[in-house]
């Protein structure tokens, strides 16, 4: 049975990982025979978001507590991460992704990378794995290898800032990926693009079923 780490960044769109496309991924993985483990980063959020209203708040949460909320409390600290245990590293979206895993939310190109987060990326490339990055996250794996071949829908702003720190783009629609060979990166679009839960459930579906079948 293979087996995928997958890389939270909280709980939520706006301040953490995007709960559908996370979800989505483990269901994914798991109806297609294969298994997988949790991990977060054991840090603070940059700040937090009132999702009702889209407000910033004054509380101050963590990305490994608020993250064990998807995963149930089966969640490991992304400091114990062994690249040498898993098949394949999965990153779901949101805006934790470039809020608490780098700061490409507020520094685009030159942004800072958590470095537990750098060396897990960083790891699992030495050793030829598959990385499979959704929505956002394509831009932080591009901005830790920068090289590769990557698609994040048809933004033009955030495809050029990939381009920009070594990456190329490629335009896709719902439940395309992209993958570049040559480093062994699956990505697609998710809620990049205008999307509903349907489209999100075909982009992860079909992103597994890609790195299964290259596994394989």
């Amino acid at each position: 049975m293979k087996k995928f780490a997958i890389i939270l960044a909280g709980s939520g769109v706006y301040d953490g990982s995007e709960i559908h496309e996370s979800t989505l991924t483990m269901l994914a993985i798991k109806r297609q025979g294969a298994d997988y483990d949790i991990f977060a980063p054991d840090m603070d959020q940059h700040h937090v978001i009132n999702h009702l209203t889209g407000e910033t708040t004054d509380e101050k949460r963590n990305v490994l507590i608020e993250a064990a909320r998807i995963a149930r409390g089966d969640i490991k600290p992304l400091s114990r991460f062994d690249a040498g245990v898993y098949d394949a590293l999965v990153i779901p979206g949101g805006f934790g992704v470039a809020k608490n895993l780098c700061s490409f939310a507020f520094q685009g190109t030159a942004c800072t990378i958590n470095p537990h987060v750098e060396k897990a990326i960083e790891e699992m490339h030495k050793e030829g794995k598959p990385i499979a990055a959704l929505c956002i996250s394509p831009a932080l794996v591009a901005a830790v290898l920068k090289k590769g071949k990557y698609t994040i829908g048809n933004d033009k702003d955030t495809a050029s800032a990939i381009e920009e720190m070594g990456g190329r783009h490629q335009d896709t629609k719902h439940g395309e990926v992209v993958f570049d060979e040559e480093n062994n990166v699956f990505t697609t679009p998710c809620y990049m693009l205008d999307a509903n839960i349907l489209h999100i459930s075909e982009g992860t579906e079909n992103i597994i079923k890609a790195v299964l079948e290259r596994l394989n």
